[in-house]
């Protein structure tokens, strides 16, 4: 039985299935709330390369942030380190997602849905795993600088929801659009 405050280790550990499952679970939000466009900001609103790396921002900072609020006090957590490997855990996910999908979508010339998915697990366990890392063994940076790219990160992926630039990482492949449409 997992306990509530488990140890920080186990519960970045067990962040992979569960952002991988939330994750997932974001991407088919935004079509079963029929086109509710609050609910772009944080899901899917089409097939584009960003709308996917979109899938890991709520989940990875939710998760990090939950523990360090109901938990952090009984392991006496730095904040510095903690967010600076909560930072470190989705920016290298966030890096991962395109850089794997393009390398493979242009070195084979196809795209295969199941590997998609493959890429987006990949990147979130790699992200844990060096965020993992980085809190054994790192120093931390300013929670005042990790919290500042986790909120321009939020508000990007906002942003760029209603107003994507018209450059290929946001554009649907399926039909060509970008963003909610209006």
């Amino acid at each position: 039985m997992l306990k509530p405050c488990t140890k920080p280790e186990l519960w970045i550990i067990l962040g992979i299935p569960a952002i991988f499952i939330f994750g997932t679970a974001l991407h088919f939000l935004f079509n079963r709330l029929k086109g509710f466009a609050p609910a772009g900001i944080f899901s899917a609103v089409n097939e584009s390369v960003w709308e996917h790396m979109k899938l890991a921002v709520l989940p990875t900072i939710s998760w990090w942030l939950f523990y360090f609020v109901f938990c952090g006090k009984k392991y006496a957590l730095d904040i510095n380190v903690w967010l600076t490997s909560a930072t470190l855990s989705l920016v290298v996910c966030l890096l991962l997602i395109p850089m794997l999908f393009y390398f493979y979508t242009q070195a084979f010339g196809t795209e295969i849905v199941w590997v998609d998915i493959l890429i987006f697990a990949v990147s979130v366990a790699v992200g844990q795993l060096l965020g993992l890392h980085y809190f054994r063994y790192g120093e931390g940076v300013s929670f005042i600088f990790c919290t500042a790219v986790l909120s321009l990160t939020v508000i990007l992926f906002a942003v760029f929801t209603f107003f994507p630039p018209k450059l290929p990482l946001f554009e649907d492949p399926t039909n060509g659009t970008y963003g909610i449409q209006r």
